[in-house]
């Protein structure tokens, strides 16, 4: 059997990967703690459940929708970015997709030519690339500082005239960081000087902490927001990962072509979800914070931990998602490995705990921890990965060869 050219330059998701060898680990009894997957720990909230029940006990749920959507689900996720945004879509400019991934994917596909340059950040999340080069198109790195934002001046060093979109991800995946409504006002600015449209992946925007706002580029300018399109879903925010609704939001012109490539391929997203979604949206949003501050819990708590372990360092601590991006070059050394996807091996055989390797995001030497699992789970998981790198370092002690520790 011949494959095509473009199922054989695509590499599976490493999140994916790592987490589905951790739970085929879980299910033959070994007590693997998974960090690796951006999955919350929450239960859907019961309103949301409630509801999808009532619409499969109202008969609501056996039949196809709108390949875009309900009509209803529509309004729900207007009045939504208008509350949270202050900025009004006209229910022709949204579109409901299977999650925000298949959103991303099905732009790419209405966005990209042949040869198409996308912009990326370095680090960026991991199906970004994968779906450009899907699309025909070329994935084209940004290379961001210490901070892992992009500027103007990166920015400049990157483009070409073959530019067509610039992805922003903010909070960022895999690194928390999160973008300024001056930097996004200077990156938007930019994106409408070169004609390059903006891509806005907004999903982590609830989950902010320790007092730090969120802006999205919808809410900078009228002229950025009209080169702007906005992705979103339930996913994280709403703990809903298994429900598989996200959502497009953007020029009508743009909207007509999404919906006839949904039409074709998915056709609507399951009735049920849908239902479960308009509650979300349309809820009052307590559910929503209460998680929000059981991360910031999480990530308070074990941040200064992780900066502990030997041969882990972190840079600033991240403000929003639910992730950390130690580098681990250090660690990498006094492991005796060769590459930090060594050491993520050894963590899961040695120590059970499951992380992603930074290469995945485009930045070998780093590690992403999720801080998505319980607080219990973290601090056992910290604690193994610190008892781990503890016996290089006191075989680095015991001959006489000391390391330098955060």
């Amino acid at each position: 059997m011949k494959f095509s050219d473009r199922a054989m330059q695509v590499t599976p998701s490493a999140t994916v990967k790592v987490s589905n060898t951790a739970k085929a680990m879980i299910r033959k009894g070994i007590d693997v703690i998974n960090l690796g997957i951006g999955e919350p720990d929450f239960k859907t909230p019961k309103v949301i459940a409630d509801a999808a029940i009532k619409a499969i006990q109202d008969g609501k749920t056996s039949f196809y929708t709108p390949a875009s959507g309900l009509p209803q689900l529509k309004e729900a996720i207007a009045e939504r970015i208008k509350k949270d945004c202050g900025v009004i879509y006209p229910v022709d400019q949204i579109s409901v997709t299977n999650g925000a991934k298949m959103a991303l994917y099905v732009l790419m596909q209405v966005l990209v030519d042949q040869g198409s340059e996308v912009l990326l950040p370095r680090p960026s999340w991991v199906s970004y690339k994968q779906q450009v080069l899907l699309a025909g198109g070329k994935p084209v790195v940004v290379e961001t500082g210490d901070d892992f934002k992009i500027t103007t001046k990166t920015l400049d060093d990157a483009v070409s005239r073959d530019a067509k979109v610039l992805v922003i991800n903010s909070p960022q995946n895999p690194t928390g960081t999160v973008y300024s409504r001056d930097e996004l006002e200077a990156i938007g600015k930019w994106a409408v000087l070169h004609n390059v449209t903006l891509i806005a992946d907004d999903i982590y925007g609830k989950l902010m902490y320790n007092q730090n706002q969120f802006v999205s580029l919808i809410q900078i300018s009228d002229e950025i927001a009209a080169s702007t399109v906005l992705v979103n879903g339930v996913s994280k925010a709403y703990s809903m990962t298994g429900w598989r609704i996200g959502y497009v939001a953007g020029a009508p012109e743009l909207i007509s072509k999404v919906n006839a490539i949904l039409s074709h391929s998915t056709g609507n997203p399951a009735t049920v979800s849908q239902y479960a979604a308009i509650a979300a949206f349309e809820s009052d949003q307590t559910e929503v914070e209460s998680m929000r501050v059981a991360f910031e819990e999480r990530l308070n708590t074990i941040y200064p931990l992780v900066q502990k372990i030997p041969g882990f360092k972190l840079a600033a601590k991240p403000q929003g998602a639910f992730y950390l991006f130690p580098n681990v070059q250090e660690a990498v050394k006094l492991a005796g490995v060769n590459t930090s996807g060594e050491l993520v091996d050894l963590l899961l055989d040695k120590a059970h705990v499951a992380v992603v390797d930074g290469d995945a995001f485009g930045m070998p030497g780093y590690l992403r921890l999720s801080y998505a699992a319980s607080l219990k789970d973290l601090l056992t998981a910290v604690d193994r990965i610190t008892k781990f790198m503890n016996q290089f370092l006191k075989k680095q002690v015991s001959g006489g060869i000391g390391i330098e520790t955060n």
